[in-house]
């Protein structure tokens, strides 16, 4: 094989593996493009260059024929319904008349890069310009993530307003669940009042006899028993020094002698108080003084983050303030500690019950972006509802849109359920 011929079969066999990757890769499997490749450079070639010879001088092969329909294939790239003429073996279009030739199958008067150097078709291009190899690769790779690391749509990605928590974070998290439905919410009275000391537990202790301060056995805020030790003082008229006791238990709320301190019975020297029990003062107002009476419950509410310390109307004041347009309402508690005389307080008295359709907990509701939300539960799943709000008591609310009765919500440590909200939206705000 003659050394032109040599250096035309390896342009050619270029020619035919890009042009049959280019069709083959869009319209069937890639996978056998190198098969596809070698057949039709056997077929070209004929094993011993006689079917190139053959090829240049338009002789199509039996088994690279046209379909039906089509016009005939000279093996160098000529449109289907061109039909082949006599070539000088260098690929020039049918119907040409070759001219002077530099050795490379341009056409007559053509210019050097137009064509692939012998004539034939270059590859088939996408609406964009791609080789078809190419757009096909591109298509498989838009099928792809982006480079968020996110997988395929609907696997890793969640909703918007939703968060995904199984039953051990739940249970890690303390989350309780209820269930909305009807319920009975109790109207109640928001009173404002402060803590005394019981004044009917309090005594105020004065010398006998007035003299002066020996002795001083207890201070500001100390505990005392009955019969106690509080002072010694001598006394001016006898000359003679006798004990000052305490009358009952409890705390020494006050303390007016000092050691050495001339004291009589015209100002008492200490104040013992028994703070087991308080007293909780209510100013109420004048529309308000019908729904109160002695023996209505109220809870009061020490705002420490405990639960409510159940009390009872003792009394109402049959006299009320000008100055203020109330009157007083005073409730008698026992003092576990937390509270303590001279702090503010708030009370809610019940006065009447309301049933309505659906209620949460006041817990489980939460503000997100300014709405009020409850986090629903679906399987594995929270979902941050927008709800409408109604009539609600101190532990539940009614809920006029947004739910339907038998939705399991987050009740308790619900501000878990819309941290991990937050954070799942913060990793996703690329």
């Amino acid at each position: 094989m003659s050394r032109s011929i040599k250096r035309d079969a390896a342009t050619l066999l270029v020619g035919a593996i890009v042009g049959a990757g280019a069709l083959y890769v869009g319209q069937n499997d890639p996978a056998d493009l190198p098969g596809k490749a070698l057949s039709l450079y056997i077929g070209l070639l004929g094993g011993d260059g006689e079917a190139y010879a053959e090829s240049t001088r338009g002789e199509p092969r039996p088994d690279t024929a046209a379909p039906a329909g089509a016009g005939t294939d000279d093996g160098h790239g000529h449109g289907a319904d061109e039909t082949p003429v006599e070539d000088d073996g260098h690929g020039h279009a049918a119907g040409e008349t070759p001219g002077k030739d530099d050795g490379h199958g341009h056409d007559a008067g053509g210019k050097p890069g137009e064509d692939d150097g012998h004539g034939h078709d270059k590859p088939k291009a996408d609406a964009g310009g791609k080789p078809l190899a190419v757009a096909a690769v591109d298509a498989k790779g838009a099928a792809k993530d982006e480079g968020h690391g996110h997988g395929a749509e609907g696997e890793d990605e969640l909703p918007e307003g939703v968060v995904k928590l199984d039953d051990a974070k739940v249970r890690a998290a303390g989350v309780q669940l209820a269930t909305a439905g009807p319920a009975t919410l109790r109207e109640e009275l928001q009173l404002h009042g402060v803590v005394q000391a019981n004044q009917e537990a309090t005594v105020q202790v004065t010398p006998r006899f007035p003299g002066v301060v020996r002795t001083l056995a207890k201070r500001l805020g100390d505990q005392v028993k009955k019969g106690d030790l509080l002072a010694v003082i001598e006394s001016n008229q006898s000359l003679t020094s006798y004990d000052l006791k305490a009358p009952i238990t409890g705390v020494v709320t006050e303390r007016q002698a000092s050691l050495g301190e001339y004291v009589s019975e015209q100002k008492p020297a200490f104040v013992v108080t028994d703070l087991s029990t308080l007293w909780v003062d209510f100013s109420v107002y004048r529309r308000d003084l019908s729904k109160v009476a002695v023996g209505e419950e109220v809870r009061i509410d020490p705002e420490d983050g405990g639960a409510p310390i159940p009390a009872t109307i003792g009394y109402v004041a049959p006299i009320g303030a000008a100055d203020t347009q109330s009157a007083l309402a005073r409730a008698v508690i026992s003092n576990d500690g937390r509270l303590r005389p001279g702090l503010f307080a708030t009370g809610a008295l019940h006065t009447a019950e309301r049933p309505v359709a659906l209620a949460v907990s006041v817990a489980a509701v939460q503000s997100l972006e300014g709405r009020d939300v409850v986090f629903v539960r679906d399987g594995d799943r929270f979902e941050a509802r927008d709800v409408v709000l109604g009539r609600r008591d101190g532990a539940m609310v009614e809920v006029t849109s947004g739910l339907t009765a038998g939705d399991d919500y987050a009740e308790k440590n619900s501000f878990v359920v819309k941290a991990e909200l937050a954070k799942g939206s913060a990793s996703h705000e690329h």
